[in-house]
């Protein structure tokens, strides 16, 4: 990339604006100055000048990792933190933690209203969840316990302690799989006292929901949005709670703890589309020969405790025809031999008509050797070892295995495509 070569970005060219003669556009540079004022973390990093910012500079700027937050603690984001102490007290700040999924638990602290605020901007930014926006509705959450909202409970409250403006919390613990058949009864009649408009969740949780509710021959016909978010969904999970949810629009709502709501599109559609208001998108080349793959830089918008300045993500996106395409973690994407880039969509691709299960994870063992572990009501159908296989690369072995439950990591999140750690 030339010095004056813009960087590439996922927002609309209205939100990044144009910049002539290599400098950076208006907006990026008023955030990234913005930053630099709120938090003294960036210029012990990296001094910056004066000047108007150049392209050239703005790549200069170090990009931020969740190592790097851990190391540093979350207190060195703040001049004073005992001012932010006194604010936590007074309600003026609230801290949250990450799950831990790619790393040990991260201390996110934000100002007051931060959340809501975001989350309000990823609902206007999706024609769907819009008509949510400034009027009173009902949604259940059904999630890993750590998860991304600053309400999520940590202990076991009664029914109505567990509902907030609209709101039920549907789960007590973080493995779906361990849920008693008594825990499972609990949920689908809190649903059916509920009606909710919306229910929201972490795939598997919500497919696992729907096998409950079916089990039990329990309708939810009031649900007419159902939010996909704080993991990766299988079209396998899409498609069994279509089942339990007709006619429900399913939103593919991306985001982290420490980031907030970034991308927001149809499920499976390839059309999602980054919440301008929220963050400037960075996309960053990955490979060679992938033209159209990259890794993300975030940098969050109007965000005064911990913002987040080129904070890489993790995550890797397609560009498509009619937007983006969420590929994955870094760590759970795999190379074919001939070069193709491999993940839980190219599975997906592969698995036949007749083949429908609640939840499925493909584990490599060795080099050229995958287990593919799926929880279904019947045995999957013949030759599907093979077409995995072939979705792999040449050379590669896949055995099959039915399971009653497969094990979600410590942080109660699940991976459907595990290659070995390279």
């Amino acid at each position: 990339m030339g010095t004056h070569a813009a960087s590439t970005f996922a927002n609309s060219p209205d939100a990044l604006g144009a910049g002539a003669d290599g400098r950076v556009p208006a907006p990026l540079e008023q955030e990234v100055r913005a930053i630099y004022r709120r938090s003294p973390l960036y210029g012990q990093r990296f001094p910056l000048h004066a000047d108007p910012l150049q392209w050239s500079c703005y790549r200069e700027i170090p990009v931020l990792t969740k190592q790097e937050i851990l190391d540093r603690g979350h207190t060195a984001f703040f001049a004073d933190y005992a001012e932010i102490e006194r604010g936590l007290a007074e309600k003026k700040y609230e801290y949250e933690h990450t799950s831990g999924s790619t790393a040990r638990p991260m201390t996110v602290v934000m100002e007051d209203g931060w959340w809501n605020a975001q989350l309000r901007r990823a609902y206007l930014a999706h024609p769907q969840l819009a008509q949510y926006v400034d009027r009173p509705y009902r949604k259940a959450v059904l999630a890993p316990i750590g998860c991304s909202s600053n309400l999520c409970p940590y202990e076991d409250h009664p029914f109505p302690n567990r509902y907030f403006d609209g709101t039920v919390y549907l789960n007590l613990s973080s493995d779906p799989f361990a849920f008693p058949e008594a825990e499972w009864d609990r949920i689908a009649l809190e649903l059916q006292a509920l009606k909710p408009e919306v229910i929201e969740g972490e795939p598997i949780y919500l497919s696992l929901l729907a096998r409950a509710l079916k089990k039990r021959r329990v309708g939810v016909p009031t649900v007419r949005t159902v939010i996909l978010t704080y993991g990766k969904a299988s079209r396998q999970h899409s498609a069994r709670i279509a089942e339990t949810f007709p006619g429900a629009a399913q939103v593919d709502l991306y985001g982290s703890t420490e980031a907030g709501y970034i991308f927001v599109g149809d499920a499976f559609q390839d059309n999602l589309r980054a919440i301008d208001g929220n963050a400037f998108v960075e996309l960053v080349p990955w490979r060679a020969g992938l033209a159209d793959v990259f890794q993300i830089n975030v940098t969050t918008r109007d965000r005064e405790a911990m913002p987040l300045l080129r904070y890489f993500t993790g995550d890797i996106v397609r560009r498509t025809p009619t937007g983006y395409r969420i590929l994955g973690r870094e760590r759970d994407l795999f190379f074919a031999a001939d070069g193709r880039v491999v993940s839980a969509f190219e599975i997906d691709a592969v698995f036949p008509e007749n083949f429908a299960c609640w939840h499925w994870s493909l584990v490599q063992g060795s080099d050229n050797r995958w287990d593919f572990q799926y929880v279904a009501d019947e045995t999957a159908p013949k030759g599907l070892e093979h077409a995995l296989a072939a979705a792999l690369g040449e050379g590669m072995r896949v055995n099959l295995f039915r399971r009653k439950f497969i094990q979600p990591a410590a942080s109660g999140k699940f991976s459907l495509l595990k290659p070995l750690a390279r």
